[in-house]
């Protein structure tokens, strides 16, 4: 499965810390290790200064205790302990996969479980509280949803619409509708008649414009507590 994977396995360029200027560039090929500087400075003596690099085999960088040292100062020790497990043909494949392939995966799990793996990184804490996956989980449980709902999504959305009631669901369009009538700026009306003429929620209302062919509610009408529906994950330890 190994072969599968792209070359180079790791790749990150950035600055390095204050008062630090000089970019870095780190990659992690298949075959080797590649380290790569240019210095940056005010300085006249620097400014003529040319790029460096520096190349390894995986095992001459495991053992290379000063690169290891230097990286660690530019990108941290989280990622120098990553590339070390790269170097080792210890390859963390779900950390490889893309954002939607993740997001399948996610909306197979029951949302107790989502909001654990909410807490175990800042990608998984993104993912799980994207509108994406929330607009999946909607459509998941529900048939059909009408046009109405997705356009009310587009100003509250997803999760929200996820955790109303059908009920409150139809109460909040039939404001919107309301709204949306409203007459122009300066045209005289009365607010009681049009609250007569179009209630909030009619009595006897067909909730499948909202939502079509289902038998079952197809949103939850409580939030989830702490242990279950809290994306907010504490952030990676470096």
């Amino acid at each position: 499965m190994a072969s599968l994977l792209t070359d180079p396995l790791f790749e990150k360029s950035g600055r390095g810390p204050p008062p630090n200027k000089n970019f870095y560039h780190f990659a992690i090929t298949k075959s080797g290790v590649i380290w790569r500087w240019w210095k940056i400075s005010p300085r006249i003596v620097d400014r003529y200064s040319k790029p460096g690099e520096l190349k390894e085999s995986h095992q001459d960088f495991l053992d290379d205790t000063l690169l290891q040292s230097e990286i660690s100062m530019v990108f941290g020790r989280r990622i120098l302990q990553y590339t070390k497990a790269l170097c080792q043909d210890h390859y963390d494949y779900l950390e490889r996969l893309s954002d939607s392939i993740l997001l399948r995966i996610i909306n197979d799990l029951e949302l107790e479980d989502v909001g654990q793996l909410g807490r175990t990184s800042h990608r998984f804490r993104e993912l799980c509280g994207s509108e994406e996956f929330w607009e999946q989980a909607v459509h998941r449980c529900c048939n059909t949803v009408s046009p109405e709902v997705a356009s009310l999504a587009l100003e509250v959305g997803w999760r929200s619409i996820f955790f109303t009631s059908k009920l409150q669901l139809q109460k909040l369009i039939s404001r919107r509708r309301l709204k949306a009538e409203e007459p122009p700026e300066g045209q005289l009306s009365d607010p009681d008649i049009k609250a007569e003429e179009s209630p909030d929620l009619e009595a006897g209302s067909d909730s499948s414009q909202l939502f079509e062919e289902t038998g079952k509610p197809c949103v939850e009408t409580k939030e989830p507590n702490n242990s279950r529906g809290d994306f907010s994950a504490e952030p990676d330890k470096p």
